[in-house]
């Protein structure tokens, strides 16, 4: 396998948990020879949008807020979020990610398989 460069200019938006929000895929497993990585991606929600709730089934996945602020939901809570902070989902925890802002929020998401 040799290095793979992409620009994530080039790299097509697509819809996201059923169009609330949207995101580009940076990475694979197709682009790895390992086979944890499910995804790389950059998400995008839009003010007064939601991720609803969903989970990953046998996926760990991070997710750090590059800009915005909005609130990560889970069973235990309502956690705020702002510029910079990291959140970590297990495997199979229901979450949801809303962005009661009036500006777009954006995010990267890394996901693990277990």
């Amino acid at each position: 396998m040799k290095v793979i460069k992409r620009n994530a200019l080039d790299i097509p938006l697509e819809e996201a948990h059923g169009g609330s929000g949207s995101r580009k895929v940076y990475a694979t497993s197709e682009h790895t020879t390992g086979d944890k990585l499910e995804a790389i991606t950059h998400g995008y929600l839009s003010a007064g949008s939601v991720f609803d709730w969903h989970n990953h089934e046998k996926i760990d996945e991070a997710m750090i807020v590059l800009s915005g602020s909005g609130q990560v939901h889970d069973e235990d809570g309502i956690y705020g979020y702002q510029d910079g902070d990291v959140f970590v989902f297990p495997a199979g925890v229901q979450h949801k990610i809303s962005n009661t802002s009036k500006s777009a929020n954006e995010y990267i998401f890394v996901r693990v398989k277990e």
